[in-house]
């Protein structure tokens, strides 16, 4: 597995992180360490977590996996927001709540610092002068070797960069957005603060909680007992005719490369610009292993460009104004 550099910085991780939202609830603790066993018998070295995650199940599950391993073969993530308990200051991004939280992650995870830490949501609540200042805070003190940024809109992302470098603060490398081949507008704002400012792109849910692995076609409904099933608006929002017409380039890409659907979909995400490494979260050894088959090779030129095409939407005001504009 392919080794890259976390935007600009110096931090190296691999070109597929391996997700840990379903440990400690729907993938048992045996195996999830059996997922990351394989992960990183395959070269993979980038581990995602987060604090919210089960109500810290996940970190848990991650902590007692990372005993008895080297722990500078490895690039651990986590976040922070999340309500972790029933007082005021137990969630946010305000500094009482970040100090209080890293303390309780790098207990469960059974380590002295996280390599990666992300502000899980945006806080319209506190001024960022606070968080960015509470975790540089951090950064300074040994227990957090970088910063990122997860679900957050482009100015917010600018601004937040652009204090960091007026008062001297540690600032975001790493940006973890929603981002696969049926939602790019993720492109329209943050992809371009991340390619301007040097913040590599960690995108989460890159095959659209399956959408992106032909599991389904036209004419289908979603399959009993997945996310889809149990929220009706999260498939009518998919089931329609762009999603088949991406479908049906992804089908016919994936015969012409000798790869499945999914393996194609995260190929994609892999090569376009900005991104250093989408987060798998496989619940099962065979899902592990098809996602692993999107490294190690290319797709052609030509075969990304038709992938673009086929998955572009029509631009908003004013992105379209914009595009159409561009001279560059």
């Amino acid at each position: 597995m392919e080794q890259r550099y976390l935007g600009r910085s110096g931090l190296k991780v691999s070109e597929l992180a391996m997700g840990s939202a379903f440990f400690g609830g729907k993938v048992a603790e045996t195996d999830a360490h059996a997922l990351l066993d394989a992960f990183t018998t395959d070269g993979g070295t980038f581990v995602d977590t987060a604090d919210a995650y089960g109500a810290g199940a996940a970190e848990e599950v991650v902590g007692r996996w990372l005993k008895g391993r080297r722990r500078d073969d490895l690039v651990i993530a986590t976040k922070v927001y999340g309500r972790t308990g029933e007082a005021p200051n137990d969630a946010g991004l305000g500094r009482k709540h970040i100090l209080s939280a890293v303390e309780a992650s790098l207990k469960r995870l059974n380590t002295d610092h996280i390599d990666v830490y992300y502000t899980h949501v945006f806080d319209d609540a506190t001024p960022l002068e606070e968080t960015l200042s509470a975790l540089d805070g951090l950064v300074k003190s040994g227990k957090v070797r970088y910063l990122g940024a997860s679900n957050l809109s482009g100015w917010q992302l600018q601004k937040s960069v652009d204090l960091a470098d007026r008062h001297g603060l540690e600032r975001y490398v790493a940006l973890q957005p929603l981002y696969n081949l049926l939602d790019r507008e993720t492109e329209w704002e943050l992809v371009e603060v991340a390619r301007n400012e040097g913040i590599g792109v960690v995108p989460w849910a890159p095959l659209r909680e399956g959408w992106l692995t032909g599991r389904y076609q036209r004419g289908d409904g979603p399959a009993d007992g997945t996310r889809l099933a149990e929220n009706a608006g999260a498939w009518d929002d998919y089931a329609n005719e762009h999603t088949w017409s991406v479908l049906d380039v992804l089908g016919e890409v994936a015969e012409e490369a000798g790869r499945t659907i999914a393996q194609v979909a995260l190929r994609w995400l892999i090569q376009a610009d900005t991104v250093t490494a989408p987060i798998i979260g496989p619940s099962s050894m065979t899902q592990y292993r098809d996602c692993a088959g999107a490294a190690g090779w290319e797709l052609s030129p030509e075969q990304f460009t038709r992938l673009s095409q086929a998955s572009d939407k029509p631009k908003i005001y004013p992105y379209n104004v914009l595009a159409a504009n561009r001279r560059r």
